[in-house]
């Protein structure tokens, strides 16, 4: 793995709106026709070159560009910029932006609308993230052509996010649900992919990886200078147990 490694899928264009009459025919086809859907590809090529992911939120555009470099100077594929204002849109569209320049995928995140959907579309984004578990959202999102990273806390979230076909679910707040909740839920649901997000750190990265985290979220981890000087050494750690 060498720090300049970036997923170069190209951008496709997609439309400003949701036809929430095709998304269930959408999903469905996910499943039936392909194991291994688009969303799948994403996430998976992504965290099997190194199982970390950004969120950079409440950054102004300068400040949310100069993060999300910082991320893929260390090997971080994803990066996820939370839509929750206007001001936020800004940073997600300067970050596409420079992502653009680079092959780098970013994505949005707190997408708990339709037209957070909408504005996730026109922003460039190549995938958004939401909190909790939304049919509505989810299949929005996959109508639109981005994969879907839905958060999850309970047993019959997870059943009803992978009746969609999403194998990659957020486990939030993953810092509260703790380290075994990972483990446990790996018992009943073995092909479901967990990214840990939620007061995730440097100190508890490592727990949660060798719990069965497929992936883990880090946000002040790179904002914070301090942090960012011994993010280098987490990742020759988990280099290691690769």
């Amino acid at each position: 793995m060498t720090t300049d490694q970036v997923v170069t899928d190209p951008v496709e264009t997609r439309p400003m709106t949701v036809d929430p009459v095709a998304a269930d025919a959408v999903a469905a086809d996910a499943v039936e026709t392909n194991p291994m859907t688009a969303g799948d590809r994403l996430f998976q090529e992504a965290f099997d070159a190194l199982p970390l992911m950004a969120i950079l939120r409440g950054f102004d555009p300068q400040r949310t560009v100069e993060v999300s470099r910082r991320a893929w100077e260390v090997g971080i594929r994803l990066v996820e910029v939370p839509v929750q204002s206007d001001a936020a849109v800004r940073a997600l569209e300067a970050a596409v932006a420079a992502g653009e320049e680079r092959g780098a995928v970013v994505g949005a995140g707190t997408v708990t609308t339709l037209d957070r959907v909408e504005q996730a579309v026109a922003a460039g984004a190549r995938f958004t993230v939401a909190p909790g578990f939304s049919r509505e959202i989810a299949e929005a999102s996959l109508a639109a052509g981005l994969p879907h990273l839905p958060g999850v806390a309970t047993a019959t979230e997870i059943q009803q996010a992978q009746a969609l076909g999403l194998t990659w679910l957020k486990a939030f707040p993953a810092a509260d649900l703790g380290s075994g909740w990972i483990t446990s839920m790996a018992g009943p649901f073995p092909e479901a992919r967990f990214v840990a997000t939620g007061g995730m750190g440097l100190k508890n990265t490592l727990e949660f990886l060798d719990a069965g985290a497929a992936a883990v979220s880090l946000g002040s981890a790179l904002a914070d200078p301090a942090q960012f000087e011994r993010l280098p050494e987490l990742i020759a750690h988990i280099d290691r147990k690769a």
